[in-house]
């Protein structure tokens, strides 16, 4: 049963799968992402594979309606990005320069592949990394979701470019990125991108990285654009993992426009969530952040913006990294 269920009380859809709770739990003697699987066989160095316990498909039955509550077809695509043959590698900074620009090359066509198809409306990118985060295959991976609505917080993002783009005429995140430019929380610059802890972080350790153009989906990236990206998404995870000398749970989303219609006030982005506040302690979202979706930031941004500039220092060289760290 695949479903969409609408709450009339925030405007968001819902999506209904009784399949997802079969997922497997991080098996011990197998691996369904590694060479030679059944869903992956071998010479590849990059997959966009069909997600077995999907909670969207375009063969989605239509549902029975409600006289209140409304439901709609769970029509769409859920797919699992493998990022490299290799099992053992921890994160994205272990990747080769390389091997994260054919990532980044994957996210670009599947993009443009789903931004001509009738039924998506937008295309979700997103990396979940660790146990922590309830990540249940350990071989490195992402996740694309290609969805028939636009999700709620990408319409507040909308929303609020617009109405700024509206009374300024310029773009909200290009003038953020020229706020952050001039202070303390910048970590990494290279030609066409900048990674920065915002003024108004809601993690202790959110990073964001923003474009220098002003473009809204991956797509208009140029062959320049897309090394440079990838080296800063090395950048970037490798200096979280740097923070404490472990591996850093995070999510990353990738937040392009939708993909009907235009928005010239929009500025394509990609947010990460830490989900530590210290070595061995878990910054939990509880009862403010839950319940009201305001969140309290325990410590100065500014402080912790100086300890992910430091850890960056100590892993550019390790990388090779193409622009500087701050």
């Amino acid at each position: 049963m695949r479903e969409l269920r609408y709450n009339p009380i925030l405007g968001q859809w819902i999506m209904v799968s009784a399949v997802r709770k079969k997922r497997p739990w991080r098996p011990k003697n197998f691996c369904p992402f590694c060479p030679g699987a059944e869903e992956t066989g071998y010479g590849w160095e990059v997959l966009l594979l069909p997600n077995k316990f999907s909670v969207l498909s375009f063969d989605a039955p239509k549902p029975e309606t409600k006289e209140f509550y409304k439901k709609a077809r769970a029509i769409g695509q859920c797919s699992v990005i493998v990022e490299t043959p290799e099992h053992d590698l921890k994160d994205l900074d272990e990747l080769s320069l390389e091997q994260m620009v054919k990532v980044v090359k994957l996210w670009k066509e599947a993009t443009q592949k789903l931004k001509d198809n009738p039924h998506i409306s937008y295309v979700a990118i997103f990396r979940n990394k660790g146990e922590e985060i309830g990540v249940s295959l350990t071989h490195p991976h992402g996740q694309l979701y290609a969805l028939p609505f636009i999700p709620l917080k990408a319409r507040i993002k909308l929303s609020n470019a617009r109405e700024y783009y509206n009374k300024s005429g310029e773009c909200l995140f290009c003038r953020i990125l020229e706020e952050e430019l001039k202070d303390e929380r910048v970590i990494y610059e290279n030609e066409s991108f900048v990674l920065f802890m915002p003024f108004f972080a809601n993690w202790p350790y959110e990073i964001h990285i923003y474009p220098k153009r002003h473009i809204q989906w991956l797509t208009q990236l140029s062959e320049k654009e897309s090394e440079d990206l990838a080296d800063i998404v090395r950048v970037a995870t490798g200096t979280l993992n740097a923070l404490f000398d472990r591996q850093m749970p995070y999510v990353m989303n990738i937040y392009q426009a939708p993909v009907k219609g235009k928005y010239p006030f929009y500025h394509l982005h990609i947010e990460f969530y830490p989900l530590l506040r210290d070595r061995d302690k878990i910054k939990y979202a509880a009862g403010i952040e839950m319940g009201t979706w305001e969140f309290t930031y325990d410590g100065i941004p500014e402080e912790n913006a100086k300890k992910l500039r430091e850890a960056c220092r100590r892993i550019s060289d390790k990388l090779n990294a193409k622009g500087k760290c701050f």
